[in-house]
């Protein structure tokens, strides 16, 4: 197999588009750092393409766009050259570990000049078509599993509403009553930015809450120390197992059920923090009650003038069911159930990622 460099197989398109400009008044796809964020009249490229992000948030992601599509000037679009397979080439930049060719301290850029320079495995356009199809295969049974846990979120979704209604209508039996008279709501003492650490007790703000909220997995990267932390639990206290902690902006109703003992602390107005009154009221239960009308109607329950935003007062005012208790719990057992088939499911998804990268170490490797 030879070696090359990364620019002697590829090279690179331009663009000057902005998202403001994007007008979707056409049939042709516009790609941004989230992958198609809007249409188009027109198109930069007539053939398949690759597209890197260039800069901001997820910088460095590979992405395959369709032909007679464009890409926002915060992309790099790749073509592979005569003798390249598409889809071989997606795998190799997604193996090249991009980060390391990162530059900008405050906002991380990612040039084709620099990372083209790079010495790359390039097999037979025959070789190239048989590595890209293994990878398509598993990338088709990632779909499958990611998948089955959309359709599981679906399953619990469907389940509460069945029991319990929504903001259209209630069941027979099913009350509703403000937050705030089942359960205390409110936030942390304020950390200033001096205060942080780069060890210690583990500090979490919206991004990591939403994180745990989704697989319970979270890397720290800022953190306070143990005597500080000592003094602000001894004037706020901590969250308690069963507490939900939710990201002040949070309109995918990523709320945290909190399953652990261990020490943490969170950032001020922007986590809030319910402790259900475990009396009348099931944390399981509350969370999907909470994370249910967030998805339907966070824009209209949040406030501000330039994105939507929980606040503690129109927290502790949302009106959420009342069920009695037998319910409530009935209804955290069926989502233990389905939490256990999330779990498997995600096991798969991490063993299959794990599975990519000694392929991606065996065919791109040096």
């Amino acid at each position: 197999m030879s070696r090359t460099q990364l620019k002697a197989i590829c090279h690179k398109g331009s663009s000057s588009l902005r998202q403001k400009d994007v007008a979707n008044d056409g049939p042709y796809a516009v790609y941004g750092a989230p992958g198609v964020i809007g249409h188009s009249s027109t198109y930069q490229f007539e053939h398949p393409y690759l597209a890197v992000v260039k800069d901001g948030a997820g910088v460095g992601r590979v992405m395959a766009c369709e032909a007679k599509s464009s890409v926002l000037g915060t992309m790099q679009a790749i073509k592979p050259n005569d003798g390249v397979d598409l889809y071989y080439l997606q795998h190799l930049l997604k193996a090249m570990n991009l980060s390391s060719y990162y530059t900008g301290a405050t906002i991380p850029h990612i040039y084709f000049k620099d990372y083209g320079n790079a010495s790359v495995s390039l097999p037979s356009l025959s070789e190239q078509k048989a590595i890209a199809a293994v990878f398509r295969r598993h990338g088709q049974l990632v779909e499958q599993y990611e998948r089955m846990l959309e359709m599981l979120d679906e399953l619990v979704k469907s389940r509460f509403i069945e029991m319990f209604g929504d903001v259209f209508g209630r069941p027979e039996g099913i009350g509703e009553a403000e937050l705030q008279d089942i359960a205390e709501v409110g936030s942390s003492r304020r950390v200033f930015k001096n205060e942080l650490l780069e060890d210690g007790v583990p500090f979490y703000r919206g991004t990591e809450i939403s994180a745990l909220s989704c697989d319970g997995r979270v890397t720290p990267s800022l953190f306070i120390s143990k005597e500080h932390y000592k003094r602000l639990i001894a004037a706020s206290g901590k969250p308690e197992v069963g507490d939900l902690l939710l990201p002040s902006i949070c309109p995918d109703g990523q709320i945290w059920c909190v399953n652990t003992n261990e020490p943490f602390y969170f950032k001020d107005g922007r986590v809030l923090w319910v402790r259900p009154d475990r009396k009348i009221v099931n944390s399981v239960f509350l969370r999907y009650a909470l994370g249910i009308q967030f998805v339907d109607n966070f824009e209209q329950v949040a406030s501000g003038t330039t994105f939507a935003e929980m606040k503690i007062f129109l927290l502790k005012a949302m009106k959420v069911p009342i069920a009695p208790m037998e319910l409530q719990e009935q209804f955290a057992s069926f989502v233990r159930q389905v939490d256990k088939l999330e779990f498997e499911a995600q096991q798969a998804i991490d063993k299959l990622q794990t599975l990519y990268d000694s392929l991606a170490q065996e065919y791109f490797g040096d």
